[in-house]
């Protein structure tokens, strides 16, 4: 499993600039605040990602995904708990294989793996499989909300 202390320094943080999201290391074993699984699992209270050092990089990205793809009202109280509804869950997991593939020390592959191992459950059976065969319906999403582009960029901005 990739953690965040696997990145290269400041990769993370140097990533998620772009969407004025701001990285906050908490010291390994102790509790990382907005976390909804508990234990190394990223945390996420407003525009503050919390992780540790052991932290895996897709909790990390997904938390800051439902960052990204919250509308405005909703972003502005979030606090551990993002909410949403299915669409917005499914573009939340394809925005944050889409970052991966810009994250330095990471990989779009390298994410999926980690997903699989977490036990992210897809109808197809496995992260790749989804985003390849299953997943246009949250590409069309992210597209609508203009948070990539037709090329399956990030735009690097928020949901309004």
């Amino acid at each position: 499993m990739l953690t965040v202390a696997d990145l290269p320094a400041q990769a993370l943080q140097n990533l998620l600039d772009r969407y004025s999201i701001i990285v906050k290391t908490v010291p390994n074993n102790e509790p990382i605040p907005g976390s909804f699984w508990g234990d190394s699992e990223a945390g996420i209270i407003e525009n503050m990602l919390y992780v540790r050092p052991e932290t895996p990089v897709h909790s990390a990205l997904h938390e800051a995904c439902h960052y990204i793809c919250l509308d405005s009202a909703r972003r502005d109280g979030l606090h551990t708990d993002a909410g949403g509804d299915y669409d917005e869950e499914n573009a939340v997991c394809y925005l944050q294989i889409l970052l991966a593939a810009k994250l330095s020390g990471c990989s779009a592959d390298t994410l999926m793996k980690n997903m699989d191992s977490w036990g992210y459950t897809f109808r197809l059976g496995s992260a790749l499989a989804w985003f390849e065969d299953d997943a246009e319906d949250a590409r069309q999403w992210l597209l609508k909300e203009q948070l990539i582009d037709q090329d399956n960029q990030p735009t690097w901005q928020l949901r309004q």
